[in-house]
C-alpha cells in the first residue's frame, strides 16, 4: 500500500470516476469496480475476499495511520487524503467514519457459486426490481446464516451503492449469484434441491411443508409474484395465510417468515 496524494477540488478527475460508479450501473459493469462506504462495509469486504483499489479518507474523520493499520493487511492500493467538501460530494452519509473505497466486483456467477454443506438452504428470488428489497433480503439471509442466495433475470447489479447500503455490507459475505430463471432451475435440479415457491396457487401453508432436506425457498415481486416456470418446476407451493384485507406482504418479510420457518424445522 502507498499514499498518493491529497485531493481538494471536487472537480478532481478521480472524484468524477467515483461519482460515475456510484451512478451508473452500465459504468460499474464496464470497469468491473464499484465504490463502497463506510467502516463496516470496507471491513466486510476484505472479509469477503473483495480486493480494494482506491481508498480516500477524510483526515478529519479518520487519520492516515487509522486508515493504514485497518488496510495493513491489503495488497498495494491507492490512499487518498481528501477534503471535507471532496467527502461530501461522494459520501451518502457523513456518518461513515470518513472513509470510501472502489473496489473490484466478483463474477457472481452459478459456475462460482459453491455449496459447502450437504442439506443446502437457499434463497432464490426472481426479478427483484427494488435495491431496498435485495438489500434486506440479503440481511435476512445473513441472520439466518443461509447456504446462497440466488437472482434469477436481475434487474440491477449486484453493487449498486443502494444494494451495498440497505444490505449493510451483507452483499460482501454472502454467498451469491444470478442467472436466468432457466439456469437456476437446471443448477438446482443438478443439485437436488427441491423448489419451494411462495405462491398464492395450488399452494399448502407454510408450517406444513417439509424444508428439512435440500431445498430453494423461490420468492416472486409483490406486483407480478413467480413466473410460470418457477410454479411448473415447484416441488411445493406455499402461502402464508393472510388475515387482514390484503392478498401479500412485502417481499423481504415474506421470504423471512418462510426461512425462519425452514430454520425451526431444522433445528435451529
Amino acid at each position: 500500500m502507498h499514499y498518493v496524494k491529497q485531493i481538494s477540488s471536487a472537480q478532481n478527475a478521480l472524484v468524477k470516476r467515483i461519482g460515475l460508479l456510484m451512478e451508473k450501473s452500465r459504468e460499474r459493469k464496464k470497469t468491473g469496480l464499484f465504490v463502497l462506504e463506510g467502516l463496516r462495509e470496507l471491513q466486510l469486504a476484505l472479509k469477503g475476499g473483495f480486493k480494494l483499489e482506491t481508498v480516500l479518507f477524510q483526515p478529519e474523520l479518520i487519520t492516515e495511520r487509522e486508515t493504514s493499520k485497518l488496510l495493513e493487511q491489503c495488497e498495494a492500493l491507492e490512499l487518498v487524503s481528501v477534503s471535507r467538501e471532496v467527502y461530501r460530494k461522494l459520501a451518502y452519509r457523513e456518518t461513515t467514519e470518513g472513509l470510501i473505497a472502489v473496489a473490484r466486483s466478483k463474477t457472481n456467477t452459478l459456475d462460482t457459486f459453491e455449496l459447502d454443506s450437504k442439506n443446502p438452504l437457499i434463497l432464490v428470488a426472481e426479478a427483484p426490481e427494488k435495491p431496498g428489497n435485495i438489500g434486506a433480503l440479503l440481511r435476512t439471509a445473513d441472520a439466518a446464516n443461509l447456504d446462497g442466495v440466488i437472482i434469477a433475470n436481475p434487474k440491477t447489479d449486484l453493487y449498486n451503492p443502494n444494494i451495498i447500503r440497505s444490505s449493510v455490507g451483507c452483499v460482501f459475505t454472502t454467498n451469491i449469484a444470478t442467472g436466468s430463471t432457466d439456469e437456476i432451475i437446471a443448477f438446482l435440479k443438478s443439485k437436488k434441491v427441491s423448489i419451494f415457491c411462495a405462491a398464492l396457487s395450488a399452494s399448502i401453508k407454510y408450517t406444513d411443508a417439509d424444508f428439512s432436506g435440500p431445498s430453494a425457498l423461490v420468492v416472486g415481486t409483490e406486483s407480478t409474484g413467480l413466473s410460470d416456470e418457477w410454479l411448473r418446476q415447484s416441488h411445493q407451493n406455499v402461502i402464508i395465510p393472510m388475515q387482514g384485507e390484503i392478498d401479500s406482504m412485502n417481499v423481504s418479510v415474506s421470504a423471512a417468515i418462510i426461512i425462519f420457518e425452514a430454520k425451526r424445522q431444522r433445528g435451529f
